[in-house]
């Protein structure tokens, strides 16, 4: 599902894509640039870097493209060609990123491999995070809650939340955007059986019992499920995953090893992507944002304390 944006920034949006190879499957811009945050008003505009993320098809094909077009935009990379570049795009999240692309500005760039099935991936991946947050939260809570709870699963474990990152950055992002998120997961909220949704009230309830906690564990991703399963499994102990996830569910800290789980995905993808970013931004870019970052964390923590 599409949020709606602003007609005049749909066009900055389609004028910097004009700038790439257009074999793109899905291309969406996100972040400050995009979505007004808490506490960046001032800064909010015409000066915010754009973050986009470009899915393609046949990474090698848009790569080899991209190079004799915009050559300049890779790190010392273009001399190896795409084919390894799109090698090394495959470590860790699977992604090249780039940053302090000059385009029309200051812009992030992400290519990510995608397949025809993308569509029912990002209502999939809508319907994991609900109920990821669901399992983390208690038995009634506010809109607000759930939408924090969504917005910090990118966020639990990555280390760049300890140095780097603003503190406030998820309540940052979720109290401008209320809207927003209820455009996303209304609809969702509403057709979830195991919920209570008081649309009217900003409020939810679900169901805590471990029954219902372990129709939520076995709704997760496979890869969660697993990351669960060797949490909680000894070493050394042969049992299958609907008997540790039950087990799971009539554990009063099922939502902390959920959250565990998360973090384990998320750190591990975050440390590699990171150390990553060296090789496909280069390391002159790399320090240039990673100085923007710093400044932006210790300016929001000057804020919070005056």
């Amino acid at each position: 599902m599409a949020l709606p944006v602003l007609s005049s920034s749909a066009v900055k949006f389609r004028r910097v894509l004009a700038q790439f190879p257009q074999e793109l499957s899905l291309a969406f811009a996100y972040g400050s640039g995009v979505f007004r945050q808490a506490g960046a008003s001032a800064e909010h505009g015409e000066n915010n870097m754009l973050d986009f993320v470009f899915a393609v098809d046949d990474a090698v094909s848009w790569h080899m493209t991209n190079l004799l077009k915009n050559r300049s935009h890779y790190s010392f990379l273009k001399y190896f060609g795409p084919k390894k570049i799109t090698t090394i795009q495959r470590y860790g999240a699977g992604i090249y990123y780039n940053t302090l692309v000059p385009c029309n500005g200051r812009v992030k760039i992400l290519a990510q491999n995608e397949n025809s099935k993308l569509q029912a991936a990002l209502v999939s991946n809508l319907k994991s995070a609900v109920t990821a947050a669901f399992l983390m939260l208690p038995e009634s809570f506010s809109e607000e809650d759930l939408y924090m709870q969504i917005a910090g699963l990118s966020y639990s474990g990555d280390f760049r939340m300890i140095i780097g990152e603003d503190k406030s950055k998820v309540q940052n992002i979720v109290k401008p955007n209320v809207a927003h998120f209820q455009k996303l997961y209304s609809n969702i909220l509403q057709d979830c059986p195991q919920v209570v949704y008081k649309h009217h009230l900003g409020r939810l309830e679900i169901d805590k019992s471990p029954e219902g906690q372990f129709t939520q564990l076995m709704a997760l991703p496979k890869t969660l499920q697993q990351k669960i399963t060797a949490l909680v499994n000894p070493p050394g102990k042969n049992r299958d995953v609907e008997e540790i996830l039950l087990q799971v569910a009539h554990d009063p800290d099922c939502g902390f090893v959920v959250n565990q789980g998360i973090s384990g995905i998320v750190r591990s993808s975050s440390i590699v992507q990171s150390a990553k970013t060296i090789l496909t931004a280069g390391a002159k870019k790399s320090i240039t944002y990673s100085m923007k970052k710093l400044y932006k964390m210790t300016k929001g923590g000057l804020k919070k304390t005056s």
